[in-house]
């Protein structure tokens, strides 16, 4: 078993195919939660340093764009644009991002999942690469799909998590300011967790307030 503490020295995150035209086949969770799990994840990319590649269809793709709120905070981060395979390690530009990163330990999410994640996912373990699967940011048509393909996952080895896990085990403590306000804003889309950092703020302000 590989527990494994996962750091920005280990692990890259891969996230595959968030285009827009997609997100009206998604069934196993909102959009809304979707769309947040994906931008959390570059948000976690860019707070604690991780390696980060992010793939998208062909340029002028009419399915569409990369979700807007991903590429907002991406902010300029290159794109990889590929072909309509859907194993992304067929496109040569795809392979060759993610073994720049030089991680072994692949952080994998997006659309769908028994689709273009499955298909580059499999072929993540034939090249040895070991997997996390961020369950709450990998979206599919229904329920059903997606649970069957997280069972396939599992039996070869994936491991399940959740994004804000993923983000807890890189900040480790709220001593760690340096990357606390990065990680408060990862938090924060988790609509009760945006309200509770507003509360926490708030009370900040207030205590600052009271002495003076």
């Amino acid at each position: 078993m590989d527990i494994e503490r996962r750091t920005a020295a280990n692990t890259a995150i891969v996230l595959i195919d968030y285009v827009s035209g997609f997100a009206p086949l998604i069934g196993s969770q909102t959009i809304a939660e979707n769309t947040a799990g994906g931008r959390a994840l570059v948000q976690t990319a860019h707070t604690f340093g991780v390696p980060l590649v992010v793939s998208t269809g062909p340029r002028n793709d009419p399915r569409g764009v990369l979700y807007p709120e991903i590429t907002e905070v991406l902010d300029g981060h290159p794109v990889v644009h590929r072909g309509l395979s859907f194993d992304a390690f067929e496109d040569g530009g795809f392979e060759r991002a993610v073994a720049a990163t030089g991680m072994r330990h692949l952080v994998i999410a997006g659309l769908m999942t028994d689709g273009c994640v499955m298909q580059t996912t499999l072929s993540a373990l034939r090249r040895d690469y070991d997997v996390s699967l961020v369950v709450d940011a990998t979206a599919s048509d229904s329920a059903a799909s997606h649970n069957a393909a997280l069972t396939r996952f599992t039996q070869l080895g994936v491991t399940p998590r959740s994004w804000l896990s993923f983000a807890s085990e890189l900040q480790r403590s709220y001593e760690h300011t340096g990357t606390l306000a990065g990680f408060r804003a990862i938090q924060s889309n988790m609509p009760g967790y945006a309200m509770l950092n507003a509360s926490l703020t708030n009370v900040r302000e207030i205590l600052a307030n009271a002495s003076s």
